[in-house]
């Protein structure tokens, strides 16, 4: 039997990522310069010809709101920036799109409410651990002077706060064997009760309250029309919604609708057969197209209506995934998954703490397609993120830089990563450095997306 390369002691790894920090010092990862050949706009265009015409534009509106939204789209400039920075040598399985937004709140299969990230449709193995922390640190600053009109010092100290960190929770995780490191997650019951505003705290308290209660939750789900409020099941049907949700595209294609359609009934052929079961005592009974994330505008997204035979209705989003934009950064090769769909599930299942039931991946057998599939959101623990966001920004970022630790120290080697981050703030202010510098990129990016719009 020949050993895996994990199976070392957690000495010998720190060690490894200590002689990792000598080749790659920590200072080198704040020097960026774009190349002289760098056209963002024409890397936003290359995935235009995967997307929905009628949705194109409207993606580049989205973008155009502010730089935060301009990053939020343009993770493949990022990404295709950072092909050749420093890299510390440690390949993790990297979220791919990690920036501020992409963190949440999820009630777990057994009822608990967890803090986690919750987008991985960029998500690949094999990528450096400083990939997603720089991306991360870049979108702190970006929307902490957006939101907050804060100034160059206040926006550093807030991404400076998730590095810290990030470090920080990387060092405890290395400590503990294998199996305690995979069960960690975050406590959100201590993180809301440290919140400082008595009355901030105690509307946190009662989001929780209400995202954990199936009566609250109906209230978030999209519209049904008129005609379904008898029950009748023949009558379910999503109610349009403007050009938000819709059953025709607005040039008049039902063919994306449709392919989701084919999508979700292939779906449950792929589930385990327990969760295969749980998903069959359900009838689709109508899917809507549903525009959402801004990296996402224009790729085939989709609502699933369901219902029981006693007319309970459950919703599943189901979503076009494409080639992650992370590819150029591979470090190290790893098994790739069958299809697109099955890479954003498997990179799910490693890096969350608790994954959704109802995740997994679909081919449509009429267009080849590749999807996933998952519950759609709660919007009432989603208010309750952004609430923390907005009133405790500092120990947001930091809760978020926790969390990615998490994540990473499950699919990589914590110990040599706490080995090569040290314990000093060294790799801290070097990224810290990096975020400032790709943040006045990305704000003279979004200015000239909007002097291209005119």
């Amino acid at each position: 039997m020949t050993e895996s390369s994990a199976y070392h002691t957690r000495s010998a790894r720190y060690a490894v990522g200590e002689a990792l920090a000598r080749a790659t010092p920590h200072a080198e990862h704040a020097a960026w310069q774009p190349r002289p050949d760098r056209a963002p706009l024409a890397i936003l265009a290359e995935s235009d010809a995967e997307r929905l015409p009628d949705l194109v534009p409207r993606r580049y509106k989205r973008m155009a709101e502010s730089p935060f939204t301009f990053l939020r789209g343009a993770a493949a400039v990022m990404a295709r920036d950072l092909v050749g920075a420093a890299m510390a040598g440690v390949p993790v399985q990297a979220c791919g799109d990690c920036h501020v937004g992409n963190f949440g709140l999820f009630v777990s299969p057994e009822g608990r409410v967890l803090f986690d990230i919750n987008d991985f449709d960029e998500t690949l193995p094999g990528i450096d651990f400083t990939v997603d922390l720089k991306r991360l640190a870049t979108s702190i600053v970006v929307e902490t002077r957006a939101d907050a009109h804060a100034d160059a010092d206040t926006a550093r100290a807030a991404a400076q706060a998730a590095l810290r960190a990030y470090r920080e929770h990387i060092h405890h995780l290395a400590a503990l064997e294998p199996l305690a490191c995979w069960r960690s997650n975050i406590d959100l019951d201590h993180e809301v009760a440290h919140i400082d505003d008595d009355g901030s705290r105690d509307e946190a308290e009662r989001g929780l309250d209400a995202g954990l209660h199936q009566e609250t939750v109906k209230a978030d789900i999209p519209e049904l029309d008129p005609a379904t409020q008898d029950g009748a099941p023949a009558t379910w049907r999503i109610a349009d919604k403007g050009k938000k949700v819709f059953h025709v595209a607005p040039n008049g294609d039902r063919e994306p609708v449709e392919d989701a359609r084919a999508a979700l009934i292939a779906y449950p052929a792929g589930l385990a057969p327990e969760r295969r079961g749980l998903v069959e005592r359900y009838a689709l009974r109508d899917v809507a197209f549903k525009v959402v994330g801004i990296g996402s505008v224009g790729r085939v997204c989709a609502v699933g209506l369901y219902t029981d035979a006693d007319g309970a209705p459950l919703f599943l989003q189901v979503k076009e995934a494409r080639q992650s934009v992370l590819t150029p950064l591979v470090l190290a090769s790893a098994r790739a998954a069958a299809t697109e769909g099955l890479r954003v599930v498997e990179g799910q299942r490693v890096m969350q703490a608790a994954t959704d039931i109802f995740l997994g991946a679909a081919q449509s057998p009429t267009s080849g397609r590749s999807y996933y599939v998952r519950q759609l959101k709660n919007k009432k623990l989603s208010d309750v993120a952004d609430l923390m966001s907005r009133t405790e920004p500092r120990r947001y970022a930091a809760l978020c830089g926790r969390t990615l630790a998490r994540a990473h120290a499950r699919s990589g080697e914590a110990s040599t990563i706490a080995g090569y981050m040290g314990e000093s703030d060294g790799l801290d202010e070097a990224i810290a450095r990096f975020a400032m510098t790709y943040a006045d990129e990305t704000t003279a990016d979004h200015a000239a997306l909007l002097a291209a719009r005119g």
